[in-house]
């Protein structure tokens, strides 16, 4: 039998819709109260608490990764050895990396001063990113755009007012609006760019990364196992039974995948804060 062509194809995986198959989809991402109206049957997940709908299961996760961050750093703090046991080692490895890697490395020597913000940004997202690869959760917190923005904006009030505090709002905003060089003529339409580049840019792409990110890796390892599940129990066809199996075991390579996907977007994140703050503190813009 000659290489199947697309309409062919196509045709071979229509029985897979008479089977009730439901691809994953931006549906399995929303949360709402049951008895919400926007809620109907297959199209979002109910979850809230009191009656909430803000109070669901991504907001649950980040309560929980930040107690989880504040219970583990002060555990991490107390009783230190000078032989370190593997839990000291792993703690003291991760302060080291996150001082001597970004905050001393990006801000050089006063970097104390933002040290404990960008270790606890840092750690916060990392244990929120892996949320999605953790039994019981199986969801990042910032797979949800509103904590991806939260965080930005967080970050966005640090560097401002770093800048403010180190120089003074007006000449602030003048190193921020003005670059030094550029001819009168033109500003009228170099400081438009220059606010949106430094103030509303910033946070939004800040945020934007974080989220896609988070969001398209858990999207498709949704799709690799409902899929892989569908297909490994459709009406005992080997060919799509051996698919679904394929499939299920290629989506713990995607999972470990994403362990490392959240840690990268963890240290990108803690990076480029590092790097706004340091860009408001220098003297040149």
């Amino acid at each position: 039998m000659g290489p199947m062509t697309l309409p062919a194809l196509v045709g071979a995986l229509v029985p897979l819709e008479g089977g009730h198959y439901e691809s994953p989809g931006v549906k399995d991402f929303r949360y709402f109260c049951a008895d919400n109206p926007e809620v109907t049957s297959g199209h979002a997940l109910a979850g809230c608490t009191f009656g909430v709908d803000w109070m669901n299961k991504p907001f649950w996760q980040a309560v929980i990764g930040a107690a989880l961050v504040i219970v583990l750093w002060l555990i991490a703090s107390r009783n230190l050895k000078k032989v370190p046991g593997k839990g000291q080692f792993f703690a003291e490895y991760v302060y080291s990396f996150i001082r001597n890697g970004v905050a001393r490395d990006i801000l050089g020597p006063e970097y104390r001063r933002y040290l404990p913000y960008l270790l606890g940004l840092f750690s916060f997202l990392l244990v929120n990113n892996w949320f999605g690869e953790t039994f019981l959760f199986m969801l990042p917190t910032f797979s949800n755009i509103g904590y991806a923005w939260a965080l930005a904006i967080m970050s966005w009030l640090i560097y401002i007012g770093a800048g403010i505090h180190r120089h003074g709002f007006g000449h602030y905003m003048k190193m921020q609006l003005v670059p030094a060089g550029v001819p009168v003529y033109l500003l009228p339409v170099i400081i438009p760019l220059e606010f949106l580049s430094n103030f509303i840019t910033r946070p939004l792409t800040l945020g934007l990364r974080l989220f896609a990110n988070m969001f398209a890796g858990h999207l498709v390892v949704l799709v690799f196992v409902a899929g892989g599940a569908f297909l490994l129990t459709y009406e005992s066809n080997l060919f799509y039974n051996v698919s679904g199996a394929v499939s299920l075991l290629f989506s713990f390579a995607i999972l470990f995948l994403e362990l490392f996907i959240g840690a990268l977007q963890a240290y990108i994140f803690t990076v480029l804060t590092a790097q706004y703050v340091h860009s408001s503190l220098a003297e040149a813009h």
